[in-house]
This record gives structure tokens, sequence and C-alpha cells, in this order.
């Protein structure tokens, strides 16, 4: 199946993602049907694995020297880093492995890589709104006047534009710290508690020897999606592992021209559910003919320029 989306002429594309349950699984290697329950602990087994092995780089990398590393964009050479946050990683030398006598395949480090690498982009935003924040401390933080809204509009990225409620609930979390400890915190590391380490498959940084997505050919709102799965909670060689056939009923909101990406896999409360990514053809917006709507808070609505009219 291609995965180049054909698009006509004033169309291009967009992705988007719907949500989506694995009701059962084949083994492929014994024939064993596997039920919803069984799908899930096997799925279970591989994210506790994958889990296992993202802590170690995010609590290694969770201050904020390194996270600034990952957010520039270059390795040490001045080289760009690639867009993958598992390939980023592995650039900058950041790398793990199972615990001894675990044996897994490289795409399942990939995996573990990817989640790691994410939650450390992810904490660049936090970092840097919460530098702008305690570098214009106000006098009274309950309070400030107009003049230090100013100031920490301009010290936070994008803060010009940022809500006012973004810049209050951080400017409440450091009072809370340092009403507990007496000073403000040097970073936004120190502020909060390491992250939550999520239990789930990102496969999108998988290839096919980890995973395949395939729409069925003759009826498109079903898709089988095939994975190597362990047998057991601590695979000891690779004979521990076995490929797994799950159908899938696509949800309607999946066009049947959209090409299908590997999902996210999370097992809880004996299911699989699984975050479908696609990408679909969508008109390409005009630049000029738009229908020019206002839209107005219904607490608003009469004191507003537009409800003196309704």
């Amino acid at each position: 199946m291609s995965r180049k989306l054909p698009l006509a002429v004033g169309e291009t594309s967009r992705t988007a993602c719907a949500r989506g349950l694995l009701r059962r699984g084949e083994d492929e290697a014994t024939g064993e049907l596997l039920s919803a329950a069984v799908l899930a602990e096997r799925v279970g087994w591989a994210a506790d694995l994958v889990s296992g092995m993202a802590a170690s780089p995010l609590a290694a990398r969770w201050n904020t020297s390194d996270v600034a590393v990952l957010a520039s964009g270059e390795d040490a050479g001045g080289r760009k880093l690639p867009s993958n946050a598992w390939m980023a990683l592995r650039r900058l030398g950041w790398t793990v492995s199972p615990d001894e006598g675990i044996r897994v395949n490289d795409r399942i480090i990939g995996m573990a890589l990817e989640q790691a690498g994410r939650t450390l982009r992810s904490a660049k935003w936090r970092a840097d709104l919460t530098a702008g924040v305690l570098a214009t401390w106000p006098a009274d933080p309950v309070n400030r006047t107009s003049e230090e809204w100013d100031l920490v509009r301009e010290a936070v990225p994008g803060g010009r534009y940022m809500p006012s409620s973004v810049i209050k609930g951080r400017t409440r979390q450091i009072a809370a710290f340092e009403r507990q400890y007496g000073r403000l915190p040097t970073d936004v590391f120190e502020l909060e508690v390491g992250p939550r380490i999520a239990r789930m498959l990102l496969l999108s940084a998988c290839d096919g020897q980890q995973a395949t997505v395939e729409r069925h050919e003759t009826v498109p709102g079903r898709a089988l999606l095939r994975l190597q799965l362990p047998t057991r909670p601590d695979p000891r060689s690779y004979k521990d592992w076995t490929w797994v056939a799950c159908r899938i009923a696509l949800p309607p909101t999946i066009p049947a021209g959209a090409v299908l990406h590997l999902p996210t896999l999370r097992a809880t409360g004996g299911q699989v559910r699984a975050d479908l990514a696609y990408t679909h053809a969508v008109p390409r917006a005009a630049r000029a003919g738009h229908t020019v709507a206002l839209g107005v808070d219904c607490s608003t609505v009469g004191s507003s320029p537009a409800g003196q009219h309704v």
C-alpha cells in the first residue's frame, strides 16, 4: 500500500486522528486467537518494556541544559537534528538499553527513545515560560501592575499574545513553591516533579520490521494491524516475540481514500485502545472569498457590539 496520498488540483493534505479499539488478535506463529484481555496483556508487556527504558534518558536529561540542547535543533557539530525524536536522541548519543537478560529488537528501543524525546521537547515551552516569570517576579504575585505585566510579556516567548490565565497559573505555582520552601525555584525542573511516563506504544517510531498497517482491499472500513509482541513479560530471546494480527473496524470519520499511519496503542482495563492517525485530502484554502463570522461568548453577548443587534 502506498503511503503517498494522491492529490487533485486545488487539494492539500491534512493529518488527523481517530480513536479505535482492538477487540482481538491472532498469533501468527501458533494460530491462536487472542481475546481482548490476552491481547491487552501482551500489549501491556511491550508497553512496560518501552516505558521502563524511557525512564532512563528522562531522569538523566531532565534539566535545563539538556532540554535546551535538544530544542536547539543542532548537535555538537552544528548539524541539524532529525525531526523524529528517537533519531535526534541517538544523534546526541542519548541511548538506552533493556535490563540485563531482556531481549528486545531495535524498534522497541526506538519507541522508548521517541517517548523520552517527545517528553523532553515538550518541556522547553514550560521551561521558557517559567524562566520568564521568574526573571520578572512581581512585588505582589497576586496583583501585577501594568508595568509588571509588560515586563513579563516581554520576557516570555510569545508573551504578547499569551492568555493572562497561563501566566497567572504559572505565577500561582511558583508562589506556592515559595511559601513552602521560603525561596523561588531555580527553574521549571525544580518547580515541577519529574514527568510521568505513559504506558503506551508509539508505533509511529517503527518500521515494517516491528509493525505494519494496511487497509482492507475491498472493505475500506476495515484495516489489518500486524505487530510483534512478547509472549512473556520478560522476553529472554527473539523467540519470545511473535507477530500478532489485529483486525480493526475503522471509525466512519476516516475517509475511504485516507492513508493510514501506524497507531499509538494503550492497554487499559483489559482493552487495547488505538489512536488511529491518517492523512486525507482536503480543499486548499483560498486566499480570499471567505465568509466572515464573529464568535461571541454567551456570557457577554448582551454587552458585545454584535449582541446589541441580536
